[in-house]
């Protein structure tokens, strides 16, 4: 084990060896377009887009490969699926239900919607970050058209009542958006038996390829494209696919679908093993997000008189992130924790601990001496000095 190691597994994971070699005959030799119909070369692509598509749709339970619209990335798959439904639904409706920890894929898309005279009710979490479903049957009306929730959450790992919501929406026959960017992969998931009609995931998350996405849209749901040119994916997204990124991402889907459970099981020991090392030896140290009903991967700590962003300047041989946004103490701190009621100097104190495949109990046993060696040297600075670290970090 050499350091750094990688603990940041929210914001991208690295590619499996066994992904990289099923797309890697596809950047030489298999070089086709997929929507060249007049030779081997482009059936060839085809026939790879074809088999990824039904690797997707299997990982997420969709009835049918045809319900998958591959994208660039989940970020995109929000962007179609909400700016796409409020489009499509303007007959029926103009109004919009989503939650405060959403990630800004999903609130910008919503603010820019805004703008254009749709009604958007973003709605309050509890201390752990969950959404009340009963919130959610309060805030339909007979002009809601779509409520997008995610369904495990980047920052804090807490899990969404999906199955819940999903009776809602579906009693008051309005449509169920998620963006299962952090989920995909790392829990079970059933589009059928949650009643999702739209969901967002992407291959970066789940140790493939950056730059690829999908957009699961329930067989009969009416979404307008957002690109033109082409008519490519259903009409749904024109473009040119990216065949290797395809192929990677059914094959990285495919290895989650077979691996999960086992996987779970062992980087939910590592995140436990990791948190009692921490709080044995550390005193104010504070959990956030739900204790049970979160990502077997995710553990994001509060450390009380530190500056996250401190921390992370002294402690350069381990990746992490910090759960909130801020470069100063000065600047708003992360939009989820303050959402959950977490005080701003807490806010400013935390940060994301992200495991996943490659983890190793060496690489966690490694990482709690020195979070715990760091926290206590900040802890002993001056809150200015604090701030030199990060300022001397930022330039840099």
């Amino acid at each position: 084990m050499r350091p750094p190691i990688y603990l940041d597994y929210h914001a991208t994971t690295p590619v499996d060896p066994r992904v990289l070699e099923a797309m890697l005959p596809f950047f030489s030799e298999q070089f086709g377009n997929a929507a060249s119909r007049t030779h081997v070369f482009g059936w060839r692509a085809a026939e790879a887009v074809d088999a990824a598509r039904a690797q997707v749709a299997a990982l997420i339970g969709a009835r049918s490969p045809e319900e998958i619209v591959f994208t660039s990335g989940a970020t995109e798959s929000d962007n179609l699926a909400i700016k796409g439904v409020v489009q499509a639904c303007r007959d029926k409706g103009n109004h919009v239900i989503t939650v405060t920890t959403e990630h800004r894929a999903v609130l910008d898309a919503c603010k820019r919607l805004e703008q254009d005279g749709v009604s958007v009710t973003c709605l309050p979490v509890d201390p752990h970050g969950m959404v009340s479903p009963d919130a959610v049957r309060a805030a339909i009306t007979d002009r809601t058209v779509l409520v997008s929730v995610m369904a495990a959450n980047n920052e804090v790992g807490t899990l969404a009542p999906l199955a819940e919501i999903g009776r809602i929406t579906r009693e008051r026959r309005v449509l169920l958006h998620t963006d299962a960017a952090q989920a995909a992969g790392r829990i079970p998931l059933d589009v059928e038996a949650l009643g999702v009609d739209l969901l967002s995931f992407t291959a970066h998350k789940l140790c493939g390829p950056k730059g690829i996405g999908a957009l699961y849209v329930r067989r009969g749901v009416r979404v307008s494209p957002q690109m033109d040119g082409g008519g490519h994916e259903s009409g749904l997204r024109s473009g040119t696919l990216n065949v290797p990124g395809v192929v990677g991402f059914g094959k990285a889907c495919e290895i989650c679908r077979q691996e999960m459970a086992e996987e779970t099981a062992r980087v939910r020991r590592l995140r436990d093993r990791l948190h009692a090392a921490i709080t044995e030896s550390l005193e104010k140290v504070f959990l956030n997000g739900h204790p049970t009903e979160r990502l077997a991967g995710n553990l994001n700590l509060s450390f009380a008189g530190t500056a996250a962003e401190a921390v992370m300047a002294t402690m350069k041989d381990v990746a992490v992130s910090s759960a909130s946004a801020c470069t100063t103490a000065a600047v708003e701190p992360s939009h989820v924790l303050r959402a959950m009621g977490v005080k701003r100097l807490l806010a400013h104190s935390s940060i994301r601990f992200g495991l996943g495949r490659f983890t190793t109990e060496e690489n966690v046993d490694y990482a709690a001496r020195r979070v715990i060696e760091v926290v206590r040297e900040v802890r002993a600075m001056p809150s200015m000095e604090q701030l030199a670290l990060i300022a001397a970090r930022d330039r840099c």
